[in-house]
């Protein structure tokens, strides 16, 4: 049971969820606000930045694996322009609906709390994608993690 008062995510600025290739969906809000984050057009910035994948942009990795985005010692280099995706995690639809989900993420995130219930977890996690506007509105080009129940 999770103590009163204290989040069940507390981001560790760890750079776990930056690492691997595929995962970080940038939809079309996402795309304009990181283009002009970076002081370019959204054409340009899907160009160098991403690679298309089922009709959806993906962000690239760098050589280490991780979000081109992510340095070390720094953490995410456009952490106020960062994708929609970024501000969810750990409140994915997968962690909110299966609890055996939530546990491997709890393992692998170090800002989860251990002692947190995924059903503290799922009450937390609405109240914040809802509260953030984070619940995608079309699955075709937004990342599914962000689909509602």
């Amino acid at each position: 049971m999770q103590e009163k008062n204290k989040p069940v995510f507390d981001c560790q600025r760890c750079g776990q969820c930056c690492t691997g290739e595929g995962g970080i969906v940038v939809g079309p809000r996402d795309q304009l606000r990181l283009a002009a984050h970076l002081g370019m057009t959204v054409d340009v910035f899907l160009r160098q930045y991403t690679r298309a994948r089922n009709g959806k942009h993906l962000v690239v990795t760098g050589e280490d694996g991780r979000c081109v985005f992510f340095r070390e010692g720094k953490g995410c280099i456009v952490h106020t322009a960062k994708p929609d995706v970024c501000r969810a995690w750990p409140f994915f639809r997968g962690n909110m609906v299966d609890a055996v989900s939530f546990a491997m993420a709890k393992e692998f995130c170090p800002g989860i709390a251990r002692e947190a219930t995924h059903e503290e977890f799922v009450a937390e996690g609405r109240a914040y994608l809802q509260e953030h506007g984070l619940e995608a509105q079309d699955g075709k080009h937004e990342a599914n993690a962000l689909l509602p129940e």
